[in-house]
């Protein structure tokens, strides 16, 4: 009899063994399950976007830039309508009159392809190395031009004022759009005499750019 009671208890102290071990088992793995890293559905497609797009692919502010408009110009890079000429923007030619004791008028024409405004002062004559610079030969100031095609503006130089013999023996001019002009020309006159020089505002008419001091 108490051989039975023995392996009665045996197997079920073998049989709570086993539960309890089943049980700390399912424990361990739903444990393992709720500590694993978990990949939601929009996770994994943003991953795969980020992967597929180029890491070089332009942005909007870039292609903004590209366009011309991420400036603020809106231009492209192309020249403004009405800017205030420079130098280099003109095709110049000049030529000798015998009116009032002799003058040099110098003739200017916008370049193809350009259109840009000559401002209402005379522009900027100098002679020599030393940089002998023309004054006014008119006390009002003249009117802004616009150079564009077939558009011509005259100014006249009259590079001896005085009546003393003497002066500086010369055979071009120093020719700038203002004092700020970055690509002033020389334009060859022949010999010259200068003392004192003046030049004239810009006019359309070559009647009007006539030197009378």
């Amino acid at each position: 009899m108490s051989g039975n009671r023995r392996k009665a208890s045996l197997v079920t102290t073998v049989l709570v063994g086993g539960a309890m071990l089943l049980t700390a088992c399912q424990d361990t793995d739903a444990g393992t399950d709720a500590g694993a890293p978990q990949t939601s559905p929009s996770t994994s497609a943003t991953a795969a976007a980020g992967a597929a797009t180029p890491s070089g692919a332009p942005t909007a502010t870039a292609k903004d830039n590209k366009n011309g408009n991420g400036t603020g110009s809106g231009t492209g890079g192309q020249k403004p309508v009405g800017q205030v000429c420079r130098a280099g923007d003109i095709a110049w030619s000049t030529k000798s009159e015998t009116q009032a004791g002799g003058y040099i008028l110098v003739v200017a024409k916008a370049k193809p392809g350009i259109s840009c405004t000559l401002p209402a002062v005379h522009p900027t004559v100098a002679f020599g190395s030393d940089g002998t610079e023309a004054g006014p030969a008119e006390q009002s100031t003249g009117k802004q031009i616009t150079l564009s095609g077939s558009t011509t503006a005259y100014a006249g130089v009259n590079p001896k004022t005085t009546s003393a013999n003497g002066g500086k023996e010369l055979d071009s001019i120093i020719v700038a759009i203002g004092h700020d002009d970055p690509d002033p020309v020389s334009l060859p006159v022949g010999t010259i005499t200068v003392d004192k020089p003046v030049v004239t505002n810009w006019h359309t008419s070559p009647k009007d750019a006539v030197p009378t001091r």
